[in-house]
């Protein structure tokens, strides 16, 4: 039996140099050649997981089928590999210390001295190495978070070199290192690369390639002093430059043979050569030239001064992959909640600002938490509702759409969330009975609703339409068979993936529903309500889902209700009325 091989992503210079899109892209070339691979991301936070960060601080909170709140370099790797990964794909510093401490209290190590070396490293190496049988893997990538020289991943890369040391011939290391450009035009300055890779071979590692980060593409020269310079062929130096899409990189990489040099270095030799699929995709980007203009009203995009687009990364992704696949280029507007806030709390705020929303073809309100720039996206989903401009709402936008159809359209003035108004009038939204508890013992981290729940969807309406022969209606009919749900042969179930803790409060369904709001998915039970729509003949297109669909949209497989939301847009007459072509 072949032995298993590793490839392990470091960054140098910065961060945020691309290390994400950099190993799911040798990911996704890997596979191409016919093996079975599977990437891993290791966090250096003490956080056990994601769940708990700040967006803006962090970028987006990806969730996994498994419940496993992670960083969103996962959801690159799941729409690069075109799969769903699982909880062992992901580890943080805070995970593995909480594990082997867990292991410590329970006598596992006998009586042991337990040390931070070596059963740190050990841990690393045991998990990789689980995730990779489980996922049953030829080859494995493994991400390591941060930049070389920080202390906080001192540990992974102790776990590299015990590896490679015990596997030499079965561990090929790359970095990602930037290298700046001096002036306008200017030349690429290559020392800050240098003085990464000496900071690994302080680690007592070599980088067997170095991806070289950088605005242009690097010339003949550059790779050479960086090859003679960092102890390398200069084949094995990798021109990495700004490119149109991060779908580009796999096939940028292959101009530069990056696969060959890794599988030389690793002794393996191709299966196959298929880069055919994700070739016909990137070569559709190039292609479309008709644009749709999508606002997205979000409240996680300012950070100091900049637009931090990746705290809803997936969602961002998710609306490229669709507009692709109906020819379209998509134009991406950012829209700060705040800024539509009837009470003045926002910045800018004026009674026109309402009315710029005309000039979007189609407005996504995405899922969040507090109070921050909640009446401005409940006066958003008005005005969209009222002008028939479509809408997608994602969580809280299916929780904020509720509260505005009670309020204007249901009658029930004072109709809130209870996540802001715990005293609302009509606590259209509500948190259910066993998140209250562990909301009162102050259980934040892990225990929201999350992952992947089944969810019936009603002949008739636009998700019905949406879902309908799509695979998710092929997974549905699998995994309800796996879980044994007693439901009609003919009933359409699907499965997403949530991360929230309020409700639609089963009180107030009837007198909504007899309003004319649809609640057409719905837990199997009846119990929860998973999407709302208005009919297509009060509205184009008016669409919320409790989960998040944004998690499961690839770009081999678009999200059936990003693509049904888009083609809506399409639709939209350029002046803004709401009246379908």
């Amino acid at each position: 039996m072949a032995s298993l091989k590793y490839i392990f992503v470091t960054g140098g210079v910065m961060s945020g140099v691309g290390k994400g899109v950099a190993a799911a892209s040798i990911a996704k070339i890997l596979q191409s050649k016919g093996f079975a691979v599977t990437a891993l991301k290791i966090d250096p936070y003490v956080n056990v997981d994601a769940g708990t960060m700040n967006p803006t601080e962090h970028g987006e909170v990806f969730v996994l089928d498994d419940g496993m709140e992670c960083d969103q370099d996962m959801g690159n790797y799941e729409r690069f590999l075109n799969t769903s990964l699982s909880s062992a794909n992901y580890m943080t510093t805070g995970s593995v210390y909480l594990s082997l401490i867990n292991r410590e209290r329970s006598l596992a190590f006998e009586g042991k001295c337990v040390e931070v070396v070596p059963h740190v490293p050990l841990e690393v190496i045991e998990r990789i190495n689980k995730a990779a049988k489980k996922e049953k893997a030829d080859i494995v990538i493994v991400e390591i978070g941060g930049t070389v020289g920080e202390y906080q991943n001192v540990l992974f890369l102790e776990a590299v070199r015990m590896l490679k040391a015990r596997n030499h011939d079965d561990v090929a290391l790359v970095l990602v290192s930037y290298l700046p450009q001096q002036g306008e035009g200017g030349e690429l300055k290559t020392k800050p690369t240098q003085y990464a890779v000496r900071t690994l071979n302080s680690a007592a590692l070599q980088p067997d390639v170095i991806l070289a980060r950088a605005k242009i593409a690097l010339d003949k020269p550059r790779k050479e002093k960086i090859a003679f310079n960092c102890n390398l062929d200069s084949d094995a130096v990798i021109s990495a430059p700004d490119v149109k899409s991060i779908y580009d990189i796999p096939i940028n990489f292959e101009h530069d043979n990056l696969s060959g040099i890794l599988m030389k270095r690793l002794r393996l030799k191709p299966r196959k050569n298929d880069l055919k699929d994700w070739k016909a995709f990137v070569n559709k980007t190039h292609a479309v030239t008709k644009p749709v203009k999508v606002g997205i009203v979000g409240k996680y995009f300012s950070s100091g001064e900049f637009v931090l687009a990746d705290s809803y990364i997936s969602v961002i992704e998710a609306v490229k992959h669709a507009a692709y696949a109906e020819g379209r280029i998509p134009e991406i507007h950012w829209l700060n909640a705040g800024d539509f806030d009837p009470l003045g709390v926002g910045t800018k705020m004026s009674k026109d600002n309402l009315k710029l929303l005309k000039q979007y073809d189609g407005v996504i309100v995405p899922g969040g938490f507090g109070n921050r720039g909640i009446e401005g996206k409940i006066s958003v989903i008005g005005y969209l509702r009222e002008q028939k401009i479509p809408f997608f709402g994602l969580c809280y936008g299916m929780q904020l759409a509720t509260v505005e159809f009670a309020r204007n359209v249901a009658g029930l003035k004072g109709a809130h969330t209870t996540e802001v108004d715990k005293k609302a009038t009509y606590p259209v939204i509500d948190i259910l009975p066993e998140q209250r508890e562990k909301m009162a013992q102050k259980e934040y981290g892990a225990t929201m609703r999350l992952g992947a729940y089944p969810a019936v969807v009603e002949k008739g309406t636009h998700a019905h339409m949406a879902y309908k022969g799509s695979h998710f209606q092929i997974e549905g009919n699998k995994r309800r068979k796996e879980d044994k749900l007693k439901l009609p042969a003919d009933e359409l179930v699907i499965f997403e993936r949530h991360r929230h803790r309020y409700e639609v409060n089963p009180i107030y369904v009837e007198k909504l529903q007899e309003k004319g709001l649809v609640f057409s998915g719905t837990s199997p039970d009846r119990r929860l309500m998973e999407i709302v729509e208005l009919p297509k003949t009060k509205h184009p297109f008016f669409l919320a889902t409790q989960f998040h669909p944004e998690f499961t949209a690839r770009p081999l497989a678009p999200h059936p209700l990003f693509v049904a939301f888009v083609k809506a847009a399409i639709q939209m007459p350029k002046n803004g009325k709401g009246k379908m072509k």
